[in-house]
């Protein structure tokens, strides 16, 4: 469902606010990520079953590494578009406070579902009995958001510069 509401804004807003292909191209490896995780479910996808000796399917880690990785490079670049602010150590504190702000929104989000739906808990969440599992989902989304902006920030000002002579 992220993936079908991202699509929908992504096509309505294409024309109004073009983005980068850099970032069209990583929000659209997101969405394969998202879409085996909810094909398989988090806990089941193949190829992760222990992986690296692990009692655990850490599919999940990998879901929310880009869930911290691509709204990096998004608000990255409506910040940077929107001259919303100036100076990079600034920019690069909110664009990593944002990333955290949704990670732990999705976490409450989970929380939720949980709740509702209660045996069906585990199974919806993936936790696979790991007591740390909303930390390290974080950590995750952190860690992803560091390092996309480590790695595709100078890459991602080219585009910039190219889609603002167009």
């Amino acid at each position: 469902m992220p993936a079908l509401i991202g699509g929908a804004l992504l096509a309505s807003t294409y024309h109004t606010f073009r983005l980068t292909p850099l970032l069209y191209g990583f929000i659209l490896l997101h969405c394969v990520v998202l879409m085996v995780g909810g094909h398989y479910t988090y806990a089941e996808v193949p190829l992760f079953e222990n992986l690296f000796n692990s009692e655990r399917n850490n599919y999940d880690k990998v879901g929310h590494f880009f869930q911290g990785f691509v709204p990096a490079l998004l608000a990255r670049e409506i910040l940077i578009r929107k001259r919303v602010v100036n100076g990079g150590i600034w920019q690069g504190f909110i664009i990593i406070s944002i990333c955290l702000a949704f990670s732990a929104f999705y976490e409450l989000i989970e929380w939720w579902v949980a709740l509702l739906t209660g045996e069906g808990a585990e199974a919806f969440l993936g936790t696979q009995g790991y007591v740390w599992d909303t930390q390290s989902d974080m950590g995750f989304a952190l860690l992803g958001a560091c390092c996309c902006l480590a790695i595709l920030s100078s890459l991602h000002d080219e585009q910039l510069n190219k889609l603002e002579d167009i």
